[in-house]
């Protein structure tokens, strides 16, 4: 596949994907942190990843797929490590000294790293006045959702320094997260989707092991004290967030642009609010509500460039 073309798929099946990378990826972040209680973030990892990879080679070998590939699974490792390693491991670590909303904020900026990272699309999304608002306005739109959360953190001067640092390692994970999808996009597309998802999530769940062996996390834990929310959360993050949301997330780069597909991370921390309002009985006040608003209208934004472009191409196609 060409670095300026994406496959054709139907509208019904994207529909469902992003309705699984919206919803299911914004639930993660609050079942991390519910995991990382029982788990240390190493082993946590380690499981979540390998666990989700095995159930996958199973689905492969049922489906008659080629797995040992070795020019596929070396461009899936790679991405597969910048994404699930880097980009989600650094949230699994973070999230033990920080609230899940302030994750949500800080990874939000992947949308930007798209853009200054995906070089065969500059000149379109450059040029794009639409897909540049809707970026800025999607962002402003997180940290007013946030923004009562982010003045509560930041009164207390003494979490300052571990909060900035925090900060500063997700905004790593981010541009890793971006990096990671941008090569998967021009570099695993070959051979089947099913096959490369599986070797991005074993590769990424190898990749936990040495942080396991050289913090000894194994010193001290005992697998029957884990707390039955932290099993639950980690059967929830292996079946939903890794095979179900890692899976639509992959096919989404393959069938549309990664700037439309980036919008996820706009919408997820909506969904996380929006769990806390309806099922952990929490308040949502009127600046978090304006900070929706504009959210999903950013996303409008973003998705209403492509399909201008779309019917463009179609009148000067039937013309």
């Amino acid at each position: 596949m060409s670095a300026t073309e994406n496959k054709s798929a139907s509208p019904l099946m994207v529909i469902l994907a992003f309705a699984i990378v919206y919803i299911v990826w914004g639930s993660t972040y609050f079942f991390i942190q519910m995991a990382v209680k029982g788990f240390p973030p190493f082993i946590l990892g380690a499981l979540r990843f390998i666990l989700a990879g095995l159930l996958m080679a199973g689905w492969c070998i049922i489906r008659g797929e080629k797995l040992f590939a070795i020019r596929g699974i070396k461009h899936a490792a790679i991405s597969g490590i910048l994404l699930l390693f880097f980009g989600n491991g650094i949230i699994i670590w973070v999230e033990q000294s920080m609230p899940s909303a302030m994750v949500a904020i800080t990874v939000s900026s992947a949308p930007l790293w798209f853009v200054l990272l995906d070089k065969p699309k500059w000149s379109e999304n450059f040029r794009s006045k639409s897909i540049i608002a809707g970026m800025l306005i999607g962002l402003a739109g997180v940290i007013l959702l946030f923004s009562e959360q982010i003045s509560q953190i930041f009164s207390m001067p003494e979490s300052t320094p571990v909060k900035m640092s925090s900060m500063v390692l997700l905004l790593f994970a981010a541009i890793a997260w971006a990096g990671g999808s941008l090569y998967s996009k021009y570099r695993s597309a070959e051979g089947s989707i099913i096959v490369t998802t599986t070797w991005q999530i074993m590769a990424a769940g190898i990749a936990f092991i040495p942080g396991i062996l050289i913090r000894d996390e194994f010193s001290g834990f005992h697998w029957q004290e884990v707390p039955s929310d932290s099993w639950i959360a980690l059967v929830y993050l292996v079946i939903m967030g890794s095979v179900a949301g890692f899976s639509a997330y992959v096919w989404l780069l393959q069938v549309r642009t990664a700037m439309q597909v980036s919008t996820y991370a706009y919408v997820n921390p909506v969904v996380a609010v929006l769990l806390g309002v309806f099922f952990a009985n929490e308040k949502i006040t009127a600046i978090q509500i304006a900070g929706l608003i504009i959210i999903l209208g950013s996303v409008l934004l973003i998705n209403m460039a492509r399909y201008r472009r779309e019917k463009l191409a179609d009148r000067i196609k039937n013309s």
